[in-house]
């Protein structure tokens, strides 16, 4: 199966946090990672993404436009632009952050990924520029 995109940003979080005196049984620490991991997959192009990101699950269910809300001519429109913008951050690591641009991401414009790839990939996008105050193209990100 090939990977369209495995973000993994947990380690921006775990960087800009200062030492604290609370202790997090191991166990809670794995149930977290597992509910903030977002797995999308289309068997028929084996083609899936892979999200772990803290709170974006959360977001998804409870700030995130409905599915169905946006076409997907729309959400693949948009796609484009904020892979494009997300794949040239990643070569620029001089410029942007490494931490939040890790892996590049290969969207094809001209395969058909499905309404779930393309609807759960455009609300990362937009989780990830309220989250982390960026800006992805001229579109301001909003729910």
């Amino acid at each position: 199966m090939k990977i369209l995109l495995y973000i993994i940003i947990i380690s921006v979080g775990i960087l800009s946090c200062g030492p604290t005196n609370k202790i997090v049984p191991q166990n809670n620490a794995v149930t977290s990672i597992e509910q903030d991991t977002v797995r999308i997959v289309n068997d028929d192009l084996e083609y899936e993404i892979i999200i772990i990101e803290p709170g974006f699950n959360a977001w998804l269910q409870s700030m995130a436009r409905p599915e169905g809300y946006y076409s997907q001519s729309f959400l693949e429109s948009r796609n484009r632009v904020y892979v494009q913008a997300w794949n040239q951050r990643v070569q620029q690591p001089f410029n942007y952050n490494p931490n939040l641009y890790e892996m590049q991401i290969d969207y094809q414009p001209f395969i058909d990924y499905g309404y779930d790839v393309n609807y759960k990939l455009y609300n990362y996008f937009i989780y990830f520029q309220l989250t982390y105050k960026q800006r992805l193209s001229s579109f301001i990100p909003r729910i």
